[in-house]
This record gives C-alpha cells, structure tokens and sequence, in this order.
C-alpha cells in the first residue's frame, strides 16, 4: 500500500481522526466501497491530464482501501 503521506498531506489529520476513516465509520461498506471505486475512477481517468504519478499513487492508495474493505467482509461472511 502506498505510504499515507504520498497522497494524504497532514492537514487530514487534524481532529484525531483521518476523514477517509470517519468516512468508513458513517457509511455502509457498500456505501464506502463505491467512494473508494469513484476515487478510483476519477484519479486514473485524469492522472494523463493534470496529476500525472500523484494521480496514480492517489487511485492506489483507495485501491487498496477498496481491497481491504472487500476482504474484511469476505472475512465476516465466511466466519
């Protein structure tokens, strides 16, 4: 997973808590699971036209929060 500070600056840790995680918190897994694939979309579909490698760092970082998020209720149902 690409470290934090590659695409989260520190201003989102302010407050205790990071807002992707208040997010997850709040939102059903299905809810959060599309956020992360929108982010995903959006960062690889502009990455060639303003964010270049940022971009791409940016949709892996909630590409694998997306992942994460899928195999924690993989887990659940199978247990």
């Amino acid at each position: 997973m690409p470290k934090q500070e590659d695409v989260r600056p520190d201003y989102y840790k302010v407050g205790g808590i990071e807002p992707i995680d208040y997010m997850k918190a709040k939102m059903t897994p299905e809810q959060f699971e599309g956020f992360c694939l929108g982010n995903v979309y959006k960062y690889t579909g502009r990455y060639l036209y303003k964010g270049g490698l940022t971009d791409l760092k940016k949709a892996r970082y909630y590409l694998e929060r997306l992942i994460e998020t899928k195999e924690e209720r993989d887990e659940r149902s199978d247990g």
